[in-house]
């Protein structure tokens, strides 16, 4: 398939390439390589898209990044640097790439203005953040944004129309200690990323986020950061126990409706067609977007996968681009068309 649209797609700044070596290290992947292929943007990743039918790519810093910053200062300085080196990199390519706005998510109203800054600017397709924020003196706090303090940055993101990709980071401090660290080779894709990621979603779902912005949409990745597969339970026992003892004060639609309205989700990095028919199912082929995960992922792996996957031609197409064209409102790019 020709034209497909790409959005959980890593790059990270050439000065911090040590750090980037040593974090590859972390994945079995060849340090080398993937560090070549993570700060270029241009080439090596263009020749992957051309081989493989991707027309068009939304970029965004590679994890943990900002949110591993626990420095305030420190951390809003680091994601304008982001923002403005990836804004000149792909200035000249508007047909091939888009980016997300890399946020420190210390202060709401910093955070709702530097996207603001990004998207009315540089014309950034939304942001996407690294879930919690470190934040405390020695960055062992984390903070959450499904509660009324978010409430600004919210809406700025409803009034900019643009969505936010919650993506994993690794788990740090105390709660690293106390469950990860005698279970580590759980960490990451495994298990710890998408416990992170689907606590945080669905608290934005029981603390009314969705209620009070009922236009907001966030992506997942992963298929759904295992939430999709546990739809019926979490739907019977918000509807049938938990509203019974408060939630409905809190949660006023079913787990069912807020995914049908504001969630998304990702085929990035779980490239397996028997769990997408499942997603499918679960969460309709309307709220389904293909990505990759280059580079922690190959454009090989991703899209043979897809395009040789046993769907009809209607979702295909859906999944592939055409939900993405609606949701960031694209033009016209490299065979968009075809």
């Amino acid at each position: 398939m020709l034209g497909k649209i790409a959005l959980e797609e890593a790059f990270a700044l050439p000065r911090f390439e040590e750090k980037t070596r040593w974090w590859a290290s972390l994945f079995a992947t060849d340090p080398d390589t993937h560090t070549k292929e993570i700060t270029d943007i241009n080439k090596i990743r263009i020749d992957f898209a051309d081989k493989h039918g991707v027309g068009y790519q939304i970029l965004s810093y590679t994890a943990p990044g900002v949110q591993d910053i626990w420095d305030p200062t420190e951390a809003q300085a680091l994601a304008v640097e982001i923002n403005d080196y990836i804004a000149e990199q792909i200035k000249d390519k508007p047909d091939r790439f888009g980016a997300f706005a890399t946020l420190s998510m210390h202060n709401p109203q910093e955070a709702a203005a530097e996207l603001r800054r990004c998207v009315e600017k540089y014309g950034f397709k939304g942001a996407l953040v690294n879930d919690t924020q470190r934040a405390g003196p020695d960055g062992d706090a984390m903070i959450f944004y499904d509660n009324a303090d978010w409430d600004i940055f919210w809406k700025t993101c409803t009034d900019l129309s643009v969505p936010l990709y919650l993506h994993p980071r690794n788990p740090t401090g105390t709660i690293y200690d106390k469950l990860w660290a005698d279970r580590k080779w759980l960490i990451g894709p495994p298990l710890s990323f998408a416990q992170g990621v689907s606590l945080h979603a669905l608290g934005m779902v029981t603390n009314g986020v969705f209620d009070r912005h009922p236009d907001l949409q966030i992506i997942l990745g992963h298929l759904g950061e295992h939430i999709p597969f546990d739809m019926w339970r979490i739907n019977h026992w918000f509807e049938d126990r938990k509203k019974q003892l408060g939630l409905a004060e809190t949660c006023k639609k079913t787990i069912r409706e807020y995914f049908a309205r504001n969630f998304w989700i990702t085929t990035s990095g779980h490239f397996s067609t028997t769990t997408l028919n499942f997603c499918m199912a679960e969460v309709g082929a309307d709220r389904i977007l293909f990505s990759i995960d280059y580079p922690f992922e190959t454009f090989g792996d991703a899209c043979e996968w897809f395009d040789a996957a046993e769907l009809n031609l209607v979702d295909k197409a859906k999944i592939g681009r055409e939900n993405a064209k609606r949701l960031f409102r694209l033009g016209a790019y490299k065979d968009s068309e075809a």
